[in-house]
């Protein structure tokens, strides 16, 4: 699932929140949830200081790496050096689950406020007026490209803000995405900029009413977002009491956000994964990225790396003990 929304909506405060909510609520193995946004305050919003926080290992620090074990061997893809943030899975190519272990996960992924997380990692000095985020933003891509999620599994990630999350084929790779919308006019704009590209692509959104003060609240997002408005938060002591520096637990969350959170994961249970369409929204993304500038970048026909027989889902599973 994904949480996207205009800039100060709260949409880092309602992943973290559904995040601390879910990993109450399942197997330690069942979530992990992912930091996308340039900002990078998820981890602070899971209960840790800032300073903590910049100490966790980024996933655009380790691109290389991710991409060295993800190729396996791919006979498509002979080295690391020509695999793109788009490249799409195919025979050979090593899969994810949300739970297991793997060097990625050891290296990259660490509990955080009784989560574990993966960060996309900051917007450094060095990169400014020479990078795009979105090279880092690249790496979870590539992630959830090869993954292979199943019932009772949670992937919760923190997108860039507004629509910024069009930049690449990443807003195809959730089964539901929950946009924060505030009860102002600039957040509904938001939303009708995002669900205009979202639709194009069959992209399910959801809206979720965020600083709820009371029945006028609502009935401005009602008149504004129709049925797509999912469920709302209130205004909400617990959570002021965590932006003071003072974490309380989960279960002390006010009885009517903690049932919109049980919404929000009812939501994402009754999605079924169309994994053709999911294998075949990947491959349009790579192929657009190759002729915009992966072909150029790298110097080869990056088509080459698609896989036509491959078909991403859990048949592609090696048996337990064989991996």
């Amino acid at each position: 699932m994904a949480f996207v929304g205009k800039g100060g909506s709260g949409k880092t405060t309602l992943a973290a929140l559904v995040a601390r909510h879910l990993a109450a609520a399942t197997p330690p193995g069942a979530l992990l949830a992912v930091d996308a946004d340039i900002n990078q305050h998820l981890a602070a919003a899971l209960g840790i200081s800032e300073d903590e926080a910049v100490l966790l290992p980024s996933l655009g620090d380790h691109l290389t790496d991710i991409k060295e074990y993800l190729r396996g061997d791919n006979p498509r893809i002979p080295s690391a050096a020509t695999m793109v943030k788009t490249t799409p899975p195919g025979s050979g190519s090593r899969l994810l689950r949300v739970g297991e272990t793997n060097p990625i996960y050891d290296r990259l992924v660490r509990r955080v406020g009784g989560v574990r997380l993966a960060v996309t990692g900051p917007f450094a000095t060095e990169d400014l007026g020479v990078a795009c985020y979105h090279s880092k933003v690249g790496a979870v891509e590539l992630l959830l490209n090869h993954l292979v999620d199943g019932p009772g599994e949670y992937v919760v990630v923190d997108m860039t803000a507004g629509a910024d999350s069009f930049a690449s084929g990443l807003f195809t790779r959730f089964d539901a995405t929950f946009l924060v919308c505030e009860p102002t006019l600039r957040s509904v704009g938001v939303y009708r900029q995002y669900i205009g590209y979202a639709r194009d692509f069959g992209v399910r959104v959801h809206v979720i009413g965020n600083k709820i003060d009371d029945a006028s609240d609502v009935a401005f997002l009602r008149e504004h977002v129709g049925d797509d408005l999912l469920t709302w938060v209130g205004r909400s002591g617990f959570v002021r009491a965590a932006e003071r520096g003072a974490p309380r637990p989960i279960s002390e969350l006010e009885a009517p956000n903690r049932a919109a959170l049980d919404l929000i994961r009812a939501t994402v249970d009754g999605c079924v994964k169309d994994w053709p369409r999911y294998t075949a929204q990947a491959v349009e993304f790579h192929l657009r990225n190759a002729q915009a500038w992966g072909n150029a970048r790298s110097g080869e026909d990056l088509a080459a790396q698609v896989d036509p027989d491959f078909v991403l889902g859990p048949q592609r599973l090696e048996p337990a003990g064989h991996r």
